[in-house]
Parts: structure tokens; C-alpha cells; sequence
């Protein structure tokens, strides 16, 4: 069999292409400096006892998430926690079952497992919510995974526990995983419950502390699994990540001990963004979309004009960036990101505005 090949377009376009003077187009939070932090020179080690888990990393964060440590496993990010996730549970031949609009490393890491990848729709019209007959027409006897994401990425839509529960229980009578990707949950704050895992025993939850908190180079990330899987996972690891960098893993500790600091950062950043950009949706006949009350991203429908075209009148002439929905299924929309400093965000919005004119 030959080798497969496969690429992301979209983190390929968002290395090269998304920084801009004005970005729109990320979707985590601005970096977290680390002054932010009460680190000392002498909390830090370059190497350590890090074989399955570094134990104080794997103690802090099993009370941080209040899951039992045997069923949590580090991961160098969500992006490999996902990974490791699929190469777990799938086979060459198996079906898995994702929602649309998705994350298109979700379709493209599936993808490289030689699997039949079929889709469940998350449509707008729904506000972006599970569409439940699309769901159960998606599965067949083959089906070993669903993947869905909550928040949604790209829409942050956030789904209840009943509807976690209702496709989890769907997922089971195939035989199948629900795996549910919570990188972007904590940016509900105050209106997150707690994460799904546990809600039914066939789910597997994924996250990190990168997006919503701005910690993407310290790559904490978990996998959350019933402890024979969590074995699994370990010992997959293996064969991936080895072990995580160590400074990383004590400066994962220092942020657990002091997460308070790190959450008021969030909000700060998060809560006045959300509020300019709900008054710029508002304020816009050219876009369909439904106010943000939770999240890092909303993902309205350009009504009128030619999303490339605006991308790239954008990036050219108001030096802003936002994504092409084209990377989420949705060549009509656009996602809009507003995880930069409020400042260069209100900005932003506002030149994404005067494209908007120039091209509707």
C-alpha cells in the first residue's frame, strides 16, 4: 500500500497567510506573557521524571478538570490529543461519522487513517446545533467514531448536557466512541457546566489549555477516557509525543496554581470583544448571524459579494484578516475571531466594515 499523504490547507494557510496587523482570523486568545506569571528562574528544570505523566502535572490537572487520574492522559496539545484519539479507536475501512460545518484538521487527521470519513450536519439554521435526523442517517453498523466539537468550531454553539447525552447514547447503539473536542469550552465561563466526560461511558473528551487562556506554547493538553483506554492511549503515546518538553510541563503546574490570574485575563480580553463585536453584527444588514454569548469565534454568512474577494480586499488594503469559511464547508461565511487585544479588535471589526461596503 503506498504511503498516505496528507495535508492541511487550512493550518497552512493560517501559518503563512492569517498574521496580519489586524487579525481577525485567529482563534485563541493573544499570548499569555509570561510575566503574567510568578515564575522564578528556579522552577524551571529542562529535564525530569516524565514517563507517563509527570506526576505533579498529572495530580494538578486531575483536580483542576475533577476526573480520576487514571483517566486522564497528557497530550502536547488538543491537535495530537485528537490524534492519538483516532489511531486508538480507528481501523483502515472504518466508518467515522463528523459534524459539518467542522475544524478541518478534525476531517483531515481522519483522513490519514484510511477510514470512510461521512459527515452529520451542524446546520446554521439550527443555530448551529446538532440536526438529529442528519446524525442517525450518518450512522452504519461500521461507525467507531463521532466527532463533534462544543464549543463548535467555527459557530462557538455550545451544546447542553441532554444533547451530549442524546449522542452519546446514539453513538452506542453502534458500537461506537462519542469524541467530543472541548479546547474552546472554558470560553463559556461563568455558563460552562462541567466537561462532558462521565456523562456517559463511550465518551472520550480532548482539550488543552491553548486556545481560550493564549498557553499554545506551553502545549498542556489532556485526553479524558475510561481507564483501560487511558492504558491504551499511554502506551500509543509512545509511539507520537515520547514525552512533553518538561519546562513546559512545570510551567503547566505554575498556571494551575495560579489559574485565577490566568481566567481574569480571559475575561478581560474576551468580555469587551464580545461586546464590540455584537454591536458591529448588529449593526450589519450584509451579514446573517445570531449575537455571541459565549466563545472566540462567530461564523455569520456574507450575504452579499464574493467571500474571496473581501478576504482578500481585506488583507490587502485594511490590513485585517479574517478565515474564508471555504476551510469549514461554507464558502459563504466567514469566521471572525476575537481573541486579540480589544483595542486592535475594535479596529478590526471596524475595517472588516469598510470591506464589507466596498464589496457589497
Amino acid at each position: 500500500m503506498p504511503p498516505q499523504i496528507v495535508r492541511s490547507d487550512y493550518m497552512h494557510w493560517a501559518k503563512t497567510l492569517q498574521s496580519a496587523p489586524y487579525n481577525l482570523g485567529n482563534s485563541g486568545l493573544s499570548a499569555c506573557p509570561l510575566a503574567c506569571l510568578p515564575v522564578r528562574l528556579e522552577d524551571l528544570e529542562l529535564s525530569g521524571p516524565s514517563f507517563y505523566g509527570w506526576p505533579p502535572l498529572q495530580s494538578a490537572l486531575a483536580a483542576h478538570l475533577q476526573v480520576p487520574q487514571n483517566c486522564l492522559v497528557q497530550s502536547i496539545g488538543t491537535s495530537l490529543a485528537n490524534h492519538l484519539a483516532m489511531a486508538a479507536l480507528l481501523e483502515p475501512g472504518d466508518d467515522v461519522l463528523i459534524e459539518a460545518p467542522a475544524y478541518e484538521l478534525l476531517v483531515t487527521t481522519a483522513g490519514y487513517f484510511r477510514v470512510n470519513v461521512r459527515r452529520f450536519q451542524r446546520p446554521a439554521a439550527l443555530n448551529f446545533q446538532i440536526d438529529w435526523e442528519s446524525l442517525e442517517a450518518g450512522l452504519t453498523p461500521r461507525t467507531k467514531l463521532v466527532v463533534l466539537t462544543n464549543l463548535h468550531n467555527p459557530s462557538s454553539a455550545l451544546l447542553s448536557p441532554e444533547s451530549i447525552r442524546r449522542a452519546a447514547a446514539l453513538a452506542a447503539r453502534v458500537g461506537a466512541t462519542l469524541l467530543i473536542d472541548e479546547v474552546y469550552f472554558d470560553a463559556a465561563f461563568d455558563c460552562t457546566p462541567h466537561t462532558s466526560f462521565g456523562l456517559a461511558d463511550n465518551i472520550l473528551v480532548t482539550s488543552s489549555l491553548t486556545k481560550v487562556y493564549g498557553l499554545s506554547g506551553i502545549r498542556c493538553g489532556w485526553i479524558l477516557a475510561q481507564p483501560e483506554l487511558a492504558e491504551r492511549l499511554w502506551r500509543l503515546n509512545d509511539l507520537f509525543g515520547v514525552i512533553p518538553a518538561h519546562a513546559a510541563e512545570r510551567l503547566s503546574v505554575v498556571v494551575l496554581q495560579h489559574f485565577i490570574r490566568v481566567a481574569d485575563r480571559a475575561r478581560g480580553i474576551l468580555n469587551p470583544n464580545r461586546e464590540a463585536l455584537n454591536a458591529f453584527l448588529a449593526s450589519r444588514t450584509d451579514l446573517d448571524s445570531t449575537p455571541l454569548t459565549a466563545g472566540t469565534v462567530t461564523f455569520p454568512r456574507v450575504r452579499s459579494g464574493r467571500v474571496t474577494e473581501l478576504c482578500e480586499i481585506l488583507r490587502r488594503k485594511y490590513d485585517t484578516t479574517v478565515v474564508p469559511g471555504h476551510f469549514f464547508e461554507r464558502p459563504d461565511h466567514i469566521r471572525i475571531g476575537i481573541g486579540r487585544d480589544p483595542v486592535e479588535t475594535t479596529e478590526g471589526l471596524r475595517r472588516l466594515g469598510l470591506a464589507l461596503d466596498e464589496v457589497r
